[in-house]
């Protein structure tokens, strides 16, 4: 199993412990997770050490209002490192307000513009902003993967523009019927898993600091959702994965 979304920077324990309880739970790939540009180093420096990590490197949209947003140079020096895979995660939030939306929007534009120059794939966090997400990549021609994904009503666009669609451990909670129906019309080639940890840990383990090993749950809950097994959608996921990061 592929774990598509981590902040290993942010789990509690070492990367290399964290690492091992997921491979003894069958996750043999991780894509750790930047956020700004001290978290995109710290992650960076987790998948130099760590067999099987990746990083995606980007600034968030909660920091679109902050000097952290001014940083593009140094990030696009990070993306040149051969274990990055992918450009963020970027995006935009209108329940965490940081930032005026139209700073938001343009730190997300140049990231866009980041990961077109260099031919890397997009990860794409949005909350509540479904209409403004969905113009704000229409033009961009790369790969999007959408991470954490909870808004059923984009899934229709979603499929429609060949994104990948990445569910996180709240696809297994009693409240989220809606979004594991959504999750089925995801096509399987285009379906992907996350923990996002340490948070949103899945309903087995609710309560807890989320960690990579515990995706296992949601592909479990998603599988059931689907009609298939565990073991059929792990399986389609991890491709997945080695397809939309280009991993080995």
């Amino acid at each position: 199993m592929t774990d598509a979304h981590a902040h290993l920077d942010a789990c509690e324990g070492s990367p290399a412990a964290l690492v091992s309880r997921a491979r003894k739970a069958g996750v043999t790939r991780i894509v750790t997770i930047g956020t700004g540009i001290e978290s995109s180093r710290a992650a960076l420096a987790i998948a130099e050490r760590e067999d099987g990590v990746f990083a995606a490197l980007g600034i968030d949209p909660h920091q679109a209002g902050t000097d952290e947003a001014q940083r593009i140079d140094e990030l696009r020096e990070l993306l040149g490192h051969p274990k990055v895979v992918a450009v963020g995660e970027t995006g935009l939030d209108t329940v965490h307000r940081h930032g005026a939306p139209a700073e938001q929007r343009h730190l997300l534009d140049v990231q866009l513009a980041l990961a077109d120059e260099l031919h890397l794939p997009v990860v794409i966090h949005n909350r509540e902003a479904d209409e403004e997400t969905a113009a704000a990549l229409e033009p961009f021609g790369g790969t999007v993967v959408l991470h954490c994904f909870s808004s059923p009503a984009l899934v229709a666009t979603a499929v429609d523009r060949r994104y990948y669609v990445s569910f996180a451990g709240n696809a297994t909670y009693p409240s989220a019927g809606a979004l594991r129906e959504a999750s089925t019309a995801v096509p399987l080639d285009r379906i992907l898993v996350e923990t996002d940890s340490p948070y949103l840990a899945p309903q087995p383990v609710r309560g807890t600091r989320n960690e990579p090993a515990n995706v296992v749950h949601t592909v479990r809950a998603l599988a059931e959702a689907r009609g298939v097994t565990p073991a059929e959608l792990a399986a389609a996921t991890h491709a997945n994965a080695a397809a939309a990061f280009r991993l080995p």
